[in-house]
């Protein structure tokens, strides 16, 4: 390097080479880090590309992993310097990463708590709620199951404990199997609050995942769970070995199944629930072209493809808010 001893020819001909190359690693640089650090310029914003690299993490609900995975490889697809890595644990793992600021966004089946947002702002982490697609909650039973028709009132009776035999709700005689979710999971804090308005009851099976309970269902001819609306269908078609009832709101009245768009839309449908993604602070660079990608005509699309609903007005409206 120029020593400043003297002033040599070497010194000369060496300071306005130093200068021309910093100059030249300035202009090619590209900042790296996670999300909110990144920006996009003008045109990139234009065609929804950013032109930064980028790692974002994502983490939370089982039963949006599989639909988030989904849309973040057609995002990189698009976006070559940006990584996306997409993992479960359930709602409460994610929203926990989020306020311990381990993460960018944080997938969650269900709203956050007030404490869960007052612990995040005492870390400097200010959560900022989207709704990017909805869920239809379906109860299933094996296939075999006589059982069609379900009111929420019989549902929630049944997995408090009440009712504990089909032939109570017009099955055959025969005990009742009861597969939930694991406390940490967003669904099963949303059916408690939604359908059972009580506790679980302890013959319930807590299971770690959607998937495991649509196994469990399809070997147990007594089985009864609830999972994500994504989890039924597969290329459009019910899975082999589960059924989704259709579900009424209260006895006697018009049942509906979760499995048709019109009966989300609706709501005709009554167990369902926008899924959520949790931010700190309203998003920029990677972070924000993911979300808008999401929000999007193709990205709503993906939703659909994947099994669930596109977001309704409301939920737009909703995003309007928290955004802006």
């Amino acid at each position: 390097m120029y020593s400043g001893r003297g002033n040599t020819g070497r010194g000369k001909f060496f300071l306005p080479f130093l200068f021309v190359v910093v100059a030249l690693l300035l202009a090619v640089s590209v900042p790296v880090g996670c999300g909110q650090g990144t920006g996009t310029s003008a045109d990139a914003a234009k065609q929804g590309k950013s032109t930064a690299a980028a790692t974002i993490q994502i983490r939370g609900s089982d039963s949006e992993v599989n639909l988030v995975q989904r849309l973040a490889e057609l995002f990189m697809e698009d976006h070559p310097g940006v990584q996306i890595a997409v993992t479960g644990g359930g709602s409460g793992t994610g929203i926990a990463a989020l306020i311990d600021g381990t993460i960018d966004i944080a997938n969650s089946s269900r709203p956050m708590k007030e404490e869960e947002i007052n612990q995040a702002r005492r870390n400097g982490i200010e959560p900022v709620p989207v709704r990017f697609a909805v869920d239809g909650v379906a109860v299933i039973v094996n296939e075999s199951n006589p059982v069609e028709t379900l009111s929420v009132a019989e549902i929630g009776a049944i997995f408090r404990g009440d009712i504990t035999n089909w032939r109570e709700v017009g099955g055959e005689d025969s005990p009742i199997g009861i597969y939930g979710r694991q406390s940490n999971s967003g669904t099963y804090v949303f059916f408690m609050e939604t359908v059972l308005q009580g506790d679980y009851t302890p013959q319930m099976r807590n299971m770690g995942g959607n998937a495991d309970i649509v196994e469990a269902v399809t070997t147990d001819k007594t089985g009864i769970g609830y999972v994500a609306i994504g989890y039924v269908t597969d290329g459009g078609s019910v899975r082999p070995g589960i059924k989704p009832v259709k579900v009424s709101r209260n006895p006697g009245e018009t049942s509906y199944t979760p499995i048709e768009l019109e009966n989300i839309t609706s709501g005709k449908y009554p167990i369902t629930r926008p899924l959520y993604q949790f931010l700190n602070g309203r998003p920029e660079g990677a972070v924000k072209d993911f979300i808008m990608f999401e929000l999007s005509d193709r990205g709503q699309k993906i939703v659909l493809e994947q099994g669930f609903y596109p977001i309704t007005d409301e939920d737009r409206k909703f995003n309007e808010n928290s955004l802006k």
